[in-house]
């Protein structure tokens, strides 16, 4: 049996590979991923020495070649295809791991165009593609956490279920596509192009949620793949608390919009069902929490706080004094902490210090709605 296993995420991948030797399959790999493979004592073969020709143009073509495409997508149920590969000396290949070059990463990291351009995959997404294709006979791994699910079935069966080979292919394609995604997404703010002709949006779920808007509805909650540089509800750290349902997510979410336009001093937003129902601005944090909820402290009942400004426990002593949902803010004392845990059920969401910069400005962003049959 043979794998292929070309990685940028390295993430488990000698424990993963020394499982696949120890089960009988002969390994291929390159670049980083071999140099990792033959660092820990794992045998391995060079693809350009499986298919008999060298890497060519700096690396840029290394995988596309009929010995290894052949392998993957041999059906071999088909008779013809059998004949046509060992005629050409093409060996079937059943198991695929890979994922793609660092294309977010470099673009985050602020690098120039041309090294930005090097990381547009495209031997990787090519074997994905053909691999999660081919699903009846390959199994495509692209994420390391599926590493030990496939080495149990293995194991257990000395083969991987179609169930869980479908599940990979679905994974797979969800892969390759988040992954174009975020290259146009660059394109097109290269050319300072806010509304493509073509509009493919890329996120991942961060967790199921309870229920959505309403408890018979069903809801999930999805971020960016990498954290921005301004704060967030979608990166924020949860402290303690209830699972955040939609309802807090979008009330979080406009609170931290509304505290954005008022970076310069200490600010208190609190917001209910999606609705300002005090704003407020004070030289200490207190004063404009109990300003803000003095403006309407009925609806301040259950509601939401976003604050712009490290709490302390005077604030957090204020904050206990009522029945509220959620808090945002930059950090927390510990001593306002300590206060604050003694509602069990209050959500604390950190943004980190970046809201608390009084250079702190509303994100520019694509603001996405739906609506039926279009957005």
């Amino acid at each position: 049996m043979l794998a292929l296993l070309s990685v940028s995420d390295k993430r488990g991948l000698v424990p993963f590979a020394q499982g696949l030797v120890r089960l009988g399959f002969r390994l291929l790999s390159t670049g980083g991923t071999l140099e990792a493979l033959k660092g820990a004592g794992v045998p391995v073969n060079k693809v350009s020495e499986h298919t008999q020709s060298p890497e060519i143009l700096g690396g840029r073509v290394k995988t596309l070649h009929p010995r290894i495409h052949g392998g993957i997508l041999g059906r071999l149920e088909l008779e013809a295809d059998r004949e046509e590969m060992k005629a050409h000396g093409i060996e079937p290949i059943s198991l695929v791991a890979v994922n793609l070059y660092p294309f977010r990463q470099t673009v985050a990291s602020g690098a120039a165009e041309p090294e930005v351009i090097e990381q547009i995959d495209i031997g990787g997404p090519a074997m994905v593609r053909a691999s999660a294709k081919n699903f009846r006979h390959v199994s495509v791994v692209v994420d390391p956490d599926d590493y030990p699910a496939v080495l149990a079935e293995l194991e257990q069966q000395k083969a991987v279920s179609e169930d869980t080979r479908r599940r990979l292919m679905r994974k797979a394609f969800a892969h390759t596509a988040a992954y174009d995604a975020s290259i146009s997404a660059w394109l097109s703010a290269q050319a300072g192009e806010p509304f493509p002709g073509e509009l493919s949006l890329a996120f991942q779920k961060s967790q199921d949620l309870r229920y959505g808007e309403n408890p018979h509805q069903r809801g999930a909650f999805y971020r960016e793949h990498a954290a921005p540089q301004e704060p967030t509800v979608a990166f924020a750290k949860v402290l303690q608390g209830k699972e955040l349902s939609y309802n807090n997510i979008l009330d979080l979410d406009a609170a931290l919009g509304l505290l954005l336009e008022f970076p310069e001093a200490p600010a208190a937003v609190i917001i209910k069902h999606n609705t300002p129902c005090g704003v407020a601005v004070d030289a200490a944090l207190v004063k404009a929490y109990r300003t803000a909820r003095a403006v309407d402290e009925v609806s301040a009942f259950g509601g939401i706080v976003a604050l712009n400004r490290e709490v302390d426990a005077a604030t957090a002593q204020a904050m206990a004094e009522t029945f509220l949902e959620a808090v945002i803010a930059p950090s927390y004392s510990p001593e306002a902490l300590q206060v604050l845990a003694t509602k069990k059920n209050l959500r604390l969401l950190e943004a980190g210090p970046a809201l608390a910069s009084p250079q702190a400005r509303p994100r520019a962003q694509l603001d996405a709605r739906s609506v039926s049959g279009g957005m």
